[in-house]
């Protein structure tokens, strides 16, 4: 069906390359061949980069972890936990080098990306626990890491975003590290798939109806399982019965994306939660539009808010790191 895509951003959907779940290690390789493909990202400060591995949650193996900490400034500073996305089955902490590096230049902020356990090969909950472990790591080494305990978020674009608030759910539910922050892009949320966008957009680029019922039949263990009685709201926070308590968050999404309905439903009950939430909708943008066409004014523009709400959500000031 046609869509009404900002006039900056349509003329290149005919050229986007197509990622189809039913050839997931094709879609893996797609994914990592275009985001080779795309600008090189140079950091406007430079950005020291550490990669370690952190102990395992419920005796799980070790979780591989990438720390980007900028240098150029005096004292602690805010850190972030960053959960790259992927559908729950692709994307690595290679593939979201360059979004890591940017956020830490820009936001100024030490952030820990985490090479989580990807689906069908490590179904729900190994992702989930992997991202829970790197979180409490980064809280009990936050001296050593340069980071302000005081300012500590999490961050996620798609099913990292998803994951994002199903930490943000473990941290509070667990006793866990308390959380200042949490930021939501574009989040996955919801295994139902019952919402209006997620219904009508099937042919949407990069991310449609399709491709997310592939996404959750990997992620939950198997056909059959979502949408069903027995999902844990920690693989699906839409189906989580109590948000309050939870951090502060932004919640983003965009008009022709098929998870766009389960942000907007989540972020309200945020709001009624009582929980302090930021939501902007992006009109013309479709699910990746802010990578995919970097140059078009709308992308240019959710770039920079990303930053502005990381800054304002982890107290980081009000611009990128001095040299």
């Amino acid at each position: 069906m046609p869509y009404a895509f900002d006039p900056e951003i349509a003329p290149w959907v005919a050229m986007l390359p197509e990622f189809p779940f039913t050839d997931l290690e094709g879609a893996r390789r797609r994914e990592a061949e275009m985001v080779a493909q795309l600008p090189a990202y140079e950091p406007s400060v430079p950005v020291q980069i550490t990669d370690t591995t952190v102990a395992g949650e419920q005796d799980g193996p070790a979780v591989p972890v990438r720390i980007y900490t900028p240098e150029g400034r005096d004292g602690d500073l805010p850190g972030l936990l960053y959960i790259h996305g992927g559908g729950f089955v692709a994307g690595s902490i290679d593939v979201s080098h360059a979004d890591a590096t940017r956020i830490a230049a820009e936001v100024g902020a030490v952030v820990v990306a985490v090479d989580y356990r990807l689906a069908p090969e490590h179904p729900f909950p190994a992702g989930l626990e992997d991202c829970y472990a790197a979180l409490t790591w980064t809280a009990d080494h936050a001296t050593e890491l340069g980071i302000d305990r005081d300012r500590l978020g999490a961050a996620g674009e798609s099913a990292g975003a998803g994951l994002t608030a199903a930490v943000t759910l473990l941290a509070r539910d667990r006793g866990g590290p308390a959380l200042r922050f949490q930021f939501l892009a574009v989040p996955d949320l919801d295994d139902r798939l019952e919402t209006p966008s997620m219904r009508a957009f099937i042919d949407t680029p990069v991310w449609h109806r399709p491709n997310a019922e592939l996404s959750w039949d990997y992620y939950l263990g198997g056909q059959g399982i979502r949408g069903g009685d027995g999902v844990s709201a920690y693989a699906a926070p839409a189906r989580a019965e109590d948000l309050s308590g939870l951090p502060p968050a932004y919640v983003s999404v965009s008009e022709f994306d098929p998870l766009r309905d389960e942000g907007l439903n989540y972020a309200h009950r945020l709001i009624q939660a009582g929980v302090p939430t930021e939501l902007h909708f992006f009109p013309g943008t479709f699910h990746g539009s802010m990578t995919l066409v970097p140059d078009a004014e709308v992308s240019r523009r959710m770039l920079a808010e990303q930053f502005d709400a990381l800054r304002r959500g982890l107290g980081a000031g009000h611009g990128p790191v001095a040299q």
